[in-house]
């Protein structure tokens, strides 16, 4: 007989707005002790400099982490000119510096230039591996680590406000694997000086939305309005906001059952493409996909609920 899970068996997203200087995992590691919650997991991880949106999944929503990974994000940064740092934020060492600041119209002209599909280079101190570790692992060693340019899509950049010459605030739309970090680096290399993050915060990420969001310090409250955490559970998510994407197909009982023993039914007529959402009596279920070899819909991933 296997070990019982601590915890409640909870399942849903919390829309976490994390602090600054907490980190994406310490953040998880305390919302799953607030819920008291089986298992938990993040959508992206948030640099401690960083504040804003951190999804948290809680129980099975965390089956369904990968579809926010993919999610499209919306960040405003203040970038830093006349220096370089080591980190490509403030918390780095300043390694070179310069006393070109860009006109307005300049960087204006320059967003052109980072918008669209480009090849974007991580920031040494990242969590990518290099032979088989952590680039921030060696790079505090004082190796140097050359990453290598990866593609990445950054559907929009807007510049929201240029309160000095030595700040700018821009307002950021991507994809996945966007490193705002290489963004503020190469915006100051592009314009003929140096620049770094002085300031990040994530306002979106797929449904999850900055007006929504939720403080450790008002979730911490709520925790203690009453013993069995009702008022907590309250601002439970459901597991499906992370799948508001796909497609969604209703169930009747016996395919339900087959469905729930991890058996492939008969595809929807016409067939649909890529993930579907399975529901019974309004309920998630599963998410499925085509077998194309089997021309069977086949769940990949079945909710416990």
């Amino acid at each position: 007989m296997g070990r019982r899970k601590k915890g409640r068996a909870i399942s849903g997203w919390v829309n976490l707005d994390k602090p600054l200087e907490l980190g994406s995992t310490p953040a998880v590691s305390q919302i799953r002790r607030l819920f008291d919650a089986q298992k938990a997991g993040h959508a992206g991880t948030l640099d401690p400099l960083a504040t804003g949106i951190l999804p948290i999944a809680l129980g099975e929503a965390t089956k369904t982490v990968s579809f926010m990974q993919d999610a499209a994000k919306t960040y405003e940064v203040l970038v830093v000119f006349g220096a370089a740092t080591a980190t490509d934020d403030r918390e780095g060492a300043v390694i070179a510096s310069s006393e070109a600041r860009p006109e307005t119209g300049d960087i204006e002209a320059a967003l052109a230039q980072f918008t669209g599909d480009i090849l974007q280079t991580p920031p040494q101190f990242s969590a990518l591996k290099k032979d088989g570790k952590r680039a921030y692992d060696l790079a505090r060693a004082g190796q140097s680590v050359a990453l290598k340019p990866r593609p990445v899509r950054i559907d929009a950049i807007s510049l929201l406000a240029r309160p000095d010459k030595d700040h700018v605030r821009l307002q950021i739309e991507c994809g996945k694997g966007v490193y705002i970090r290489s963004l503020a680096r190469d915006l100051g290399t592009f314009l003929g000086g140096f620049a770094h993050v002085g300031a990040l915060r994530r306002t979106r990420v797929g449904p999850f939305l900055e007006k929504t969001a939720l403080g450790l310090e008002k979730l911490t409250a709520l925790g203690h309005i009453a013993p069995d955490l009702a008022a907590l559970d309250a601002c439970l998510l459901p597991l499906e906001t992370a799948l508001d994407d796909i497609p969604a197909l209703a169930l009747d009982d016996d395919t339900a059952s087959r469905i729930k023993q991890g058996q492939a039914i008969s595809p929807p007529d016409p067939v649909i493409a890529g993930h579907v959402l399975l529901t019974h009596h309004g309920q998630a279920l599963a998410i499925a996909a085509m077998d194309d070899e089997a021309g069977l819909l086949k769940p990949r991933r079945v909710f416990n609920l």
